[in-house]
């Protein structure tokens, strides 16, 4: 093993204050907790030095989505037989905001997601929870029909001049992105639709109509937005970090796509 040392809570908070966490800032946050290295206490440690970063006026913030719970109609990695489309519509249960766990997130979205006090918003498919002194602001109002939208928990962060950290993890991960594509002029959109918990228990499948992402030229878009100087590079542990103010981020991806993507039609 190359490292020499475990990082710690107290050395990982270190380095997350010279990246320029700020203390009392809002901070969405994606990770790869394998990227860091060996970390004396493990996961449970890496939400501790986060949280110490940012303080107790602070709230960090992680996606907790549910690509699962989605059309099987639209699956193709892989995808499932046209007869099983109805079971699984009717049968798949409800998004429960307090029990259903997220998926393709990390272990450390996983970990905030349940951490005492944390709150999560009710989007059936890409819902984010919080943690910390502002996270009913932003997890509180997150339309169906504007999931990564101003009306989601992107556009809260957007308000309060929140902050993106990407944590041993590149651009192809960075949710805010897709901020700026619901700011289009006309994205394409499309029918979605989702098992959804009802008050009494029950599941619902419900449809509605909101914009497609496509994530396919994030990488390219963050390499030209890391050009302009506006992306802070450090260390973290063993990951490499990439801290950046998210308003910044999507004004420039808002711009950068109008130029560069075709209109949809």
């Amino acid at each position: 093993m190359e490292q020499q040392q475990p990082h710690t809570v107290d050395s990982l908070t270190r380095e997350l204050h010279d990246l320029g966490v700020p203390a009392g800032g809002v901070v969405l946050l994606h990770s790869s907790m394998r990227s860091l290295g060996f970390v004396a206490g493990g996961v449970h440690a890496v939400v501790l030095a986060l949280l110490a970063a940012l303080g107790p006026d602070g709230t960090l913030v992680v996606p907790t989505h549910t690509p699962d719970n989605t059309d099987p109609a639209e699956w193709r990695n892989p995808p499932v037989p046209s007869t099983w489309w109805p079971v699984i519509r009717g049968q798949t249960p409800g998004f429960d905001p307090a029990s259903t766990p997220s998926q393709w997130m990390g272990v450390l979205a996983e970990a905030v997601r349940t951490w005492p006090g944390a709150l999560r918003s009710d989007h059936p498919q890409v819902s984010f929870a919080a943690l910390g002194s502002r996270a009913a602001e932003i997890v509180g109002r997150h339309r169906l029909d504007d999931g990564l939208g101003d009306d989601s928990p992107l556009g809260a962060l957007y308000e309060r001049n929140g902050t993106v950290l990407l944590l041993g993890c590149g651009h192809d991960a960075n949710t805010s992105l897709h901020l700026a594509e619901w700011r289009q002029r006309a994205p394409r959109r499309a029918v979605a639709g989702s098992s959804v918990r009802q008050p009494d228990g029950t599941s619902r499948w419900v449809v509605w109509t909101d914009v497609v992402p496509d994530e396919s030229d994030f990488v390219r878009l963050g390499a030209d937005f890391e050009a302009t100087g506006g992306v802070t590079v450090g260390r973290v542990g063993n990951a490499t970090a990439r801290l950046m103010p998210q308003r910044a981020l999507v004004d420039f991806a808002t711009g950068w796509m109008a130029a560069h993507r075709r209109p949809a039609g």
